[in-house]
């Protein structure tokens, strides 16, 4: 129990340091949201109204203290762009980003997974040679550069293959601006944007599955029932499966800030209007609230994920328990 205790006090401290670094850095970056939000022709005492009415016209340390009193009791603030609560406004784009975001973890954990534990059963082998060559070209591009490469190839590429209409992936958006909607319209604009997600992840988690897949086959009672005749399907599932459920748990936490962190450059370059576009269109224009409250869904996410690894893993390890 004391333990637990502590975790989620050092979890609570750790997230509060990432809101705070944003709100201080978010500040400190060039550009001032009222240049953003006046007209050309706005006088100075408009502009002086203007940073009034935003809350910027106290000395940092004030400005802090209102937004930490604010966060306590809940309150994100109002964006200084839309002029909407920022909790309305992160309630529009979490739905589009947990739908992408889900889809993409799920299979990225299941396919790096699967990808690691072939190459552990076929380490030294071609087929694993060209699975490491492929996971790290792959584990090394960066998510916007995959993105544009894949609608270069399934979406301007098709069209000039002449291929049919339906099996031109659309690059951009989430409906057809023709006016296409259902849910078959929505998965087909999803295949980019998920298909650049997992491909990187998985590469990723492959990486880590196969070194434990490796290490897990070389310990001597594994070995020893391979050579007693154990089906290897068998070894794998009770001896390699079973034990690797704690690396497994930390895969699956590792994987989860990769996937929130590709998203934001996912989003923006097909159009997704998730929290990662927003927080992109929202740093561009200095709207510091609705930064604010992206960050909190962000770190909320990856922070609460680790916790409930950390707390997991006694279950599933019993080396770990006190």
């Amino acid at each position: 129990m004391r333990s637990i205790v502590r975790q989620l006090a050092v979890s609570l401290a750790l997230f509060w340091v990432v809101l705070t670094l944003t709100f201080v850095l978010i500040r400190a970056a060039p550009g001032d949201p009222v240049s953003f939000l006046a007209p050309p022709t706005a006088t100075a005492p408009e502009l002086a109204r203007l940073r009034a009415s935003l809350d910027l016209d106290a000395p940092l340390v004030v400005q802090y203290g209102r937004w930490a009193r604010d966060i306590l009791e809940g309150d994100l603030g109002t964006s200084f762009v839309a002029r909407r609560p920022v909790t309305r406004v992160l309630g529009d784009a979490i739905p589009i980003s947990l739908w992408l975001g889900s889809i993409s973890l799920l299979l990225t954990f299941v396919i790096g997974v699967v990808v690691g534990g072939v190459q552990g059963a076929r380490r030294g082998t071609h087929l694993d040679s060209a699975l490491t060559l492929v996971t790290t070209t792959v584990y090394a591009a960066p998510s916007f550069w995959l993105a544009l490469s894949l609608i270069a190839l399934f979406t301007y590429g098709a069209a000039r293959l002449g291929l049919p209409p339906w099996l031109r992936l659309p690059a951009f958006g989430v409906r057809d601006p023709a006016g296409g909607s259902g849910i078959a319209e929505l998965v087909r604009h999803a295949v980019l944007p998920v298909l650049t997600l997992t491909l990187i992840g998985a590469a990723g988690i492959a990486r880590y599955a196969r070194t434990s897949a490796v290490e897990l086959l070389q310990l001597q009672w594994v070995r020893t029932a391979v050579a007693k005749g154990a089906p290897a399907r068998a070894v794998h599932a009770k001896h390699v499966l079973a034990n690797a459920l704690p690396t497994l748990l930390i895969l699956f936490a590792l994987a989860l800030p990769g996937v929130l962190a590709g998203s934001v450059f996912v989003e923006t370059v097909f159009g997704w209007p998730g929290v990662g576009r927003l927080m992109v269109s929202s740093i561009f224009a200095r709207d510091y609230p609705v930064v604010v409250g992206a960050t909190v869904v962000y770190a909320a996410i990856v922070i609460l994920a680790n916790l409930a690894a950390d707390l997991a893993l006694p279950l599933v390890d019993p080396r770990r328990r006190v």
